[in-house]
């Protein structure tokens, strides 16, 4: 559900998609839950539903399963059972780890995301991707667990900061990039800052997403897999950082100019699409190159342990013009390597 002022009446809507239902927690984190919960939990027990909140601290580096274990553990000693729920309140980490704690609490139970940042409307609360990370990897453990509903209230997104907003566009264009050349171009005629327009555009970036989604849930045949246009690259970005450098959108907009080279050099892509794809990033005010003094052999040794990687060979997205895109076995280790360098 997309709209304005779905957060106060969250718990008719959750009380509709989960019938005989009365206790669940809500899964937040410690930015997020003062601006939010309180009103959430009042939405809920006006229709007689019980709900706790466990917080996370904020940030990428509490994905992990100490805090699922954590988590689980506070959710048995309230008496929660097969017949709960769980309540996602906050951006993608949020979603990521309330939903792999949904999948494995008694074997699964109903998740219901409500993403309060415009990257996790418009991509990580669709498709039912849930995870962890781990030393060796970002999202190594978790599990498709498809949400039972995702309330996206536009209005809580009047709150971000800028840089939070903007790093939502980075999955927006590699949305346009893929599937959407006429969505390119739309998005280099507006307003970075415009939050009034966002309702028919996150729409349609749910729509996109769906597509693939619908083609290939458990990402076995490859179509899935086009949605991971930058993030091999992205991802190493984020771990080389300690998940604490970069915010996710802006490690994926650096993967995604390393992508768009090794499309020029592999793929066909024209050296003006490849241009255009970084200045619509800049547009959006996010990064193109790395500062100075990262580490880039550190990049290249999180490469090697992306899990989109099977038999050693390499998977890897590339975009052949600016609406499409396909997943290439035939790019190198050199030319991932060579990318990274330029960055």
């Amino acid at each position: 559900m997309i709209g304005s002022g779905f957060l106060d009446s969250a718990g008719e809507l959750i009380s509709a998609a989960l019938p005989n239902r009365s206790r669940g927690v809500i899964i937040s984190d410690t930015a997020v839950a003062p601006l939010f919960a309180k009103r959430l939990q009042q939405s809920l027990a006006a229709v007689k539903l019980d709900t706790a909140v466990v917080l996370l601290p904020a940030g990428e580096p509490s994905k992990n399963l100490e805090e699922v274990g954590r988590i689980t553990n506070e959710m048995a000693k309230d008496g929660l059972d097969r017949q709960s729920f769980v309540v996602g309140l906050g951006g993608g980490v949020v979603g990521d780890l309330s939903g792999f704690v949904a999948a494995i609490y008694h074997r699964g139970i109903p998740h219901v995301q409500i993403p309060t940042t415009l990257l996790a409307m418009v991509d990580s609360s669709i498709g039912g991707k849930t995870g962890v990370n781990t030393v060796a990897g970002k999202n190594l453990l978790g599990s498709v667990h498809q949400p039972s509903l995702v309330i996206d209230d536009l209005d809580v997104l009047k709150t971000l900061p800028s840089r939070e907003l903007s790093q939502g566009f980075a999955e927006i264009i590699k949305h346009a990039i893929i599937a959407d050349g006429e969505m390119f171009a739309q998005l280099k005629g507006r307003q970075p800052r415009k939050t009034e327009d966002l309702e028919d555009l996150i729409r349609r970036n749910i729509e996109i997403k769906a597509r693939f989604v619908a083609d290939d849930e458990q990402d076995l045949s490859g179509q899935r897999a086009v949605l991971n246009f930058g993030h091999t690259i992205g991802h190493a970005i984020e771990r080389a950082g300690d998940y604490r450098v970069f915010l996710h959108g802006e490690a994926i907009s650096l993967g995604m100019v390393a992508a768009a080279r090794i499309s020029v050099k592999r793929a066909g892509l024209s050296k003006s699409d490849g241009a255009e794809i970084e200045d619509l990033l800049k547009h959006y005010s996010l990064p193109t190159s790395l500062p100075d003094g990262f580490d880039r052999d550190k990049i290249m040794s999180s490469v090697a342990a992306d899990k989109k990687f099977e038999k050693g060979q390499v998977r890897f997205v590339v975009s052949p013009s600016l609406g499409s895109a396909y997943l290439s076995s035939k790019v190198t280790l050199d030319e991932i390597r060579e990318a990274i360098a330029s960055l």
